[in-house]
């Protein structure tokens, strides 16, 4: 179990450090039933991955529903000791690995409802509503 803790780790860090910068101000180029990026600012909101995550399930991101405007950046910051990420079930968002004390931001222009989660936590779960 050990040797699996540690691959996994490794893995995980290999990857973050391959990926580049962690932080991104623009998202893929969504579909259009996903949220936009823009380079330009507007309202921010923001979005925590407390101590303890890992565990919390479907009450992993605090907020783990949140409604904005359209133009609002959302900024999710990594206060966990682990790494995490934001990604969108729909094509909208990835993150890639954000590493304890990073941040991951992306503007979103289309209202919806956008569900995401974690990829290396799957049960970890959020909403963002987009008016």
């Amino acid at each position: 179990m050990y040797s699996l803790r540690l691959a996994f780790t490794l893995g995980v860090l290999v990857s973050a450090a391959t990926c580049g910068s962690i932080y991104s101000s623009t998202a893929p180029s969504p579909t259009p039933a996903s949220p936009s990026p823009t380079a330009t600012g507007g309202a921010s909101s923001s979005v925590s991955i407390p101590t303890g995550a890992a565990t919390l399930d479907a009450a992993a991101f605090m907020p783990d529903a949140l409604t904005v405007p359209a133009g609002t950046t959302v900024t999710w910051t990594n206060t966990h000791s682990v790494p995490h990420t934001s990604t969108s079930d729909a094509k909208g968002w990835d993150s890639g690995i954000v590493a304890p004390g990073q941040k991951y931001s992306v503007s979103l222009q289309t209202p919806g409802t956008f569900s995401y989660h974690c990829t290396v936590h799957p049960g970890m779960i959020g909403t963002v509503v987009v008016q």
